[in-house]
């Protein structure tokens, strides 16, 4: 859901507090030097999700942020953000580089490193958030293209810059069926970005290729509870074929239904072991880990174990209080 900071509403001795507790809050820990006088600062923040990918959108009167060695240094996942010039102008700077934005351009910076933002006339600007893990980069390439402006002279920015522009501004993408179905794509657009700057292709086809399985996993792991959990849905989401993915997970010696179905009994194992078991039916736990059919679940659990559901749920039932 999205949320909306408005200073205009706030007395101005409140302004510069609220905003830096919204950014530390929501976005990332910076230091924010705000140009004007208390009674002149003006803000509007409005901050919003697509899966892992962080938005927040910007118009302010002039001001400077800083990411310190210290804030960089304090935070355990480090991100890179996707800056999107709108209108007037800013200055990034990151790695002994320094990019100035025009409107239509857009620069990466790392938070692991310390950088800054100036932003002297004011600010119009889309701020995109993404776990660097999932960029699948090198941290050479990464740090290349820090403080670096993508202009509309190369397609493949231009492309870019259109594409987030858009979707920092698109609401009801934070729904979860909505936020998966642009979530890879968007980061492959953003790498694409990259590795077009860098002219690197191979780079980009061979970090991801390198990781493909790790992600396919992940992916399965986090959708154990739905029911419609199917190769070809693995596979779709992954933008591979389901040969193609059983290949890849058969060098790893998985079976893909096998493994969804023991991930899945280890989960109900461990829902009806746990205290509050009791007052959910055992066909409602098993249909919650994607078991449609009761007796099938009973039959598959006490293949897997050696008793029934209800015969675990009912062993690992606390004793009741001896009584005086």
């Amino acid at each position: 859901m999205s949320a909306t900071l408005d200073t205009s509403s706030l007395p101005a001795r409140d302004r510069e507090e609220a905003v830096r507790h919204a950014v530390w809050e929501s976005v990332v820990r910076i230091d924010i030097d705000h140009h004007p006088p208390p009674e002149d600062i003006s803000v509007k923040v409005r901050l919003n999700t697509v899966g892992s990918i962080g938005i927040c959108s910007g118009w302010a009167t002039g001001l400077t942020i800083r990411r310190t060695p210290r804030l960089a240094r304090e935070d355990t996942e480090p991100y890179v953000f996707l800056g999107l010039q709108m209108t007037g102008t800013s200055l990034v700077a990151q790695n002994d580089r320094q990019a100035l934005l025009r409107p239509g351009e857009f620069a990466l910076y790392d938070t692991s490193v310390p950088y800054t933002l100036a932003f002297d006339v004011g600010v119009d600007h889309h701020f995109l958030r993404f776990p660097r893990v999932a960029l699948q980069l090198p941290e050479r390439s990464v740090r290349e293209m820090t403080a670096v402006a993508f202009s509309s002279d190369n397609p493949v920015a231009a492309l870019v810059f259109a594409y987030f522009s858009r979707l920092a501004v698109t609401d009801g993408l934070h729904h979860q069926r909505h936020a998966e179905a642009v979530m890879e794509p968007s980061i492959e657009l953003l790498r694409t970005a990259v590795t077009s700057q860098l002219g690197e292709s191979q780079l980009a086809r061979e970090s991801r290729e390198a990781t493909l399985n790790l992600r396919i996993m992940r992916y399965v792991r986090a959708h154990l509870r739905d029911r419609e959990l199917s190769a070809a849905r693995v596979a779709a989401a992954h933008g591979i074929s389901v040969r193609h993915l059983y290949t890849l997970l058969a060098r790893s010696g998985v079976t893909l239904g096998d493994w969804i179905r023991s991930h899945r009994l280890e989960e109900c194992r461990r829902e009806l072991a746990a205290p509050n078991a009791r007052y959910r039916t055992i066909a409602a736990i098993g249909y919650g880990w994607g078991f449609i059919d009761a007796a099938h679940f009973s039959k598959v659990f006490k293949q897997a174990y050696g008793l029934s559901p209800r015969a675990w749920r009912d062993m690992n039932r606390a004793s009741p209080p001896p009584s005086e």
